[in-house]
């Protein structure tokens, strides 16, 4: 704690934190003027200073309990998209069916166990603070993508079927 209060009087992590927390603020008002088919969060979850995101959570993926998570890790400054299950139920059947199927358009985790993703994609391995404009549009596109082959992939393997 001694090193942390240290670290505070500097005042640098606590600008930095102020600025990276109302650019997602705004990330996600963004994401709720630009596309009003999608539910967006209406709070971020701000983490433990491991990793900050907000929810975004197209029609296609609301009745199959998916969302995604747009995650900003702090240990390694990135941007990555998750897709997630409303639960853990949710979370293991599609886990396994991405994982059965053999499609590794994106990364997944080994376990699910003690995770919150079922695939990810980094969005911004670098994200470029100085220029909020390009990243937010690196971001929007990248998030989009990862929705539209999640969506190709779902249609197709599901054959239009939900699980409860």
């Amino acid at each position: 704690m001694d090193e942390y209060r240290t670290q505070m009087k500097k005042g640098v992590i606590r600008e930095a934190y102020r600025g990276l927390m109302e650019y997602l603020m705004g990330l996600r008002t963004h994401f709720q003027k630009e596309f009003p088919e999608y539910t967006v969060s209406g709070n971020l979850y701000p983490g433990y200073m491991d990793m900050t995101y907000l929810s975004v959570v197209p029609d296609t993926f609301r009745r199959r309990k998916l969302k995604v998570a747009i995650v900003f890790l702090h240990e390694t400054c990135s941007f990555e998209a998750w897709l997630a299950g409303s639960n853990k139920q949710v979370q293991a059947h599609y886990w396994k069916m991405f994982q059965e199927s053999g499609w590794n358009r994106y990364r997944m985790p080994e376990t699910i166990r003690g995770g919150d993703s079922i695939l990810e994609y980094t969005l911004a391995e670098r994200p470029d603070f100085y220029d909020l404009i390009s990243l937010t549009a690196q971001i929007e596109s990248g998030t989009r993508e990862f929705i539209r082959d999640i969506e190709d992939f779902l249609e197709c393997a599901e054959g239009h079927n939900t699980p409860r």
